[in-house]
C-alpha cells in the first residue's frame, strides 16, 4: 500500500493530536485493520484493538458492538460510499479521526491494484465538519498539515503550500 514511501510526517502529526486529546491507557477502537500505525498507538500507551478489514459500508457491526472510550479512524472515511452510518452508530463518546482533503489541483486517489485502496470523498474540511455534526458529534479540536513530496513539477510545488490532511477531535453531543 505505501510503495515503498513511509508517512513520517503524518504519523508525526496524528500521534502528536492524538496524545494531546486523548490520555495514555485509553481504550481504542481503530477503524481498519492493524497497518504501520498500530504498533506506534501501542507504543504510546494506547490500548488499541482494530476492526477486522469488514466493509463498513454494509457492517457496522464493528462499532456498535464493542466497550471502548474512544474511535480512531486514520484516512478511513474517504474510502466509505457511507460514513455517515459509521459515523451515526458509533458507541464511543469520542472520536479522533482524519481525512485527506480534497485538491483543487489534482482528482481524487484510486489504485490501479488495489479495490480497498480508493477514495470515493475527498473531504473540504467544512464538509467533514457538517458530516460529523449531523451525527451528532462537537468537533473539539482540529488541525490541518501539508503533505510536500520530493518530486519536481508544479503540482509538487503546491502539495508545500495546500494542506493535504484534516484531523480532529470529537465529542459525542
Amino acid at each position: 500500500m505505501y510503495e515503498n514511501t513511509y508517512p513520517n510526517k503524518r504519523y508525526k502529526h496524528t500521534a502528536s493530536f492524538l496524545q494531546t486529546h486523548l490520555p495514555k491507557g485509553t481504550k481504542i477502537l481503530d477503524l481498519g485493520v492493524p497497518n504501520p500505525f498500530t504498533p506506534i498507538l501501542k507504543e504510546l500507551g494506547y490500548n488499541v484493538q482494530n476492526t477486522k478489514g469488514e466493509d463498513l459500508d454494509f457492517n457496522i457491526e464493528a462499532v456498535t458492538n464493542n466497550q471502548v472510550d474512544a474511535v480512531t479512524a486514520f484516512e478511513i472515511f474517504e474510502h466509505l460510499l457511507n460514513p455517515f452510518s459509521v459515523l451515526q452508530n458509533i458507541k464511543a463518546t469520542k472520536l479522533v479521526a482524519s481525512v485527506p482533503l480534497r485538491l483543487w489541483f489534482s482528482a481524487a486517489y484510486k489504485s490501479k491494484t488495489d479495490m480497498w485502496d480508493r477514495h470515493y470523498h475527498e473531504f473540504e474540511d467544512w464538509q467533514f465538519d457538517w458530516l460529523l455534526e449531523k451525527t451528532g458529534w462537537q468537533i473539539m479540536a482540529r488541525e490541518k498539515w501539508t503533505n510536500p513530496t520530493k518530486k519536481i513539477g508544479f503540482r509538487p510545488l503546491l502539495r508545500n503550500f495546500t494542506p493535504r490532511y484534516y484531523i480532529v477531535y470529537a465529542e459525542r453531543v
